[in-house]
């Protein structure tokens, strides 16, 4: 059975961050002035805004690394 049309349509918002993004490594990759983990995280972050439903973590996940960050921060 083929999913209904509707499942097929992308938000407006999603195109629009994931055109930013592709248009950003496209730069990047032509100027040749980046590393690879800027690459990697530039794909992870496409990964993301095209996947709005993957499980990802939060501070919730990790309330002690997310308050020892903090407190580094207010130092």
């Amino acid at each position: 059975m083929a999913a209904p049309i509707e499942r097929l349509d992308v938000p407006a918002e999603q195109l629009a961050a994931e055109s930013v993004l592709r248009e950003s490594m496209a730069r990047h990759v032509r100027a040749g002035d980046w590393d690879a983990d800027e690459y990697l995280s530039a794909r992870e972050a496409i990964q993301l805004v095209t996947h709005p439903d993957a499980p990802v973590s939060t501070d919730a996940d990790y309330a002690a690394w997310a308050a020892a960050l903090n407190a580094s921060k207010e130092m």
